[in-house]
This record gives structure tokens, C-alpha cells and sequence, in this order.
């Protein structure tokens, strides 16, 4: 079965930063539904509509076709007395950005009386390389559009 709008795809992919840093390894297969429901980075599912499984590719992504740049207006700090318990550096906390919109916010460090928070993405302004292996396509569940994503083993879990 080729890959087309509505179709379950199931890839292999490996990513890594412009200086060769492993990002991801690949070995956990990722399932997306095909066809502009925004799974997947749109570079990526343009280069794999019309393939099959067994199709492999590598493409290197710029920093505005993956996380975007990074954006010195999403560090935010805020007082230890308001950060709830039990979330540690590397947890993270949903609040209002900049724009008062929610956003979920990285703890990068807690100094004294100061937490120091990031709402960017951890990859936001590196380009990434991405080595892909189709491993499985086939026609999504009325469920699945319904929903826009994929479900199961290497999908969504409701």
C-alpha cells in the first residue's frame, strides 16, 4: 500500500543534531497518520507520500522546518513560594507565556527564592537530520481520522 491522505504509517527514524549528536536512535518505532493532520514535521511526510513500506530516506531539516528558533521571550522566572511541590529541574509546569497564552514551561533551575523556567522546545533552533525507514502502511480507522492521529501499539493510547 503506498502512502496517501489517511493512511497509518509506521517509520523508523533516527535524528540527529548538524554536529552528529544522536537526538533520537531510531529503535522505538513512531506511528502517524498521513495527511496534513500535523503528526509529523511537513517536510518529512511530503517526502514519504507515494512510498511503501520498506522506503528509505534521509533529509536534513533547518531549524524553521522542525522546533522553529529559539525564543528568548519564553524564559520566564517566578517566585518559589508559587511553584507547586514536587515538580524538580527537568519537570515541567503549564502557566501563560509571554502572549498570556498556556504553554507548558521546562524547570531549568531553582536559585533561592527564584525558579527559572523555558517554554521553548528542548531542540528549538537546531536544524536536524533524519534518517527514515518505512516499516508499515495501511488504511487508517474511521476512528483514527476521526480523531487525527494513530492508534496503538506505536501510536496514541486513549
Amino acid at each position: 500500500m503506498k502512502i496517501s491522505k489517511d493512511t497509518a504509517v509506521t517509520v523508523s527514524m533516527k535524528v540527529t543534531d548538524a554536529t552528529g549528536r544522536v537526538v533520537d536512535d531510531g529503535k522505538r518505532p513512531v506511528s502517524y497518520l498521513h495527511g496534513g493532520y500535523d503528526n509529523i514535521f511537513a517536510r518529512l511526510e511530503a517526502a514519504l507520500d507515494g512510498q511503501e513500506a520498506g522506503f528509505q530516506t534521509a533529509l536534513e531539516l533547518a531549524v524553521e522546518d522542525c522546533f522553529g528558533a529559539y525564543d528568548e521571550a519564553l524564559l520566564q522566572t517566578m517566585p518559589k513560594s508559587e511553584f507547586p511541590p514536587g515538580v524538580k529541574v527537568g519537570g515541567q509546569i503549564q502557566r501563560p507565556d509571554h502572549k498570556g497564552e498556556p504553554r507548558y514551561f521546562f524547570v531549568t533551575k531553582i536559585k533561592g527564592p527564584v525558579v527559572m523556567l523555558d517554554g521553548n522546545h528542548p531542540l528549538a533552533g537546531r536544524a536536524l537530520n533524519f534518517r527514515l525507514q518505512v516499516l508499515d502502511v495501511r488504511a487508517a480507522t474511521p476512528e483514527e481520522i476521526a480523531h487525527q492521529h494513530v492508534h496503538g501499539e506505536h501510536g496514541h493510547h486513549h
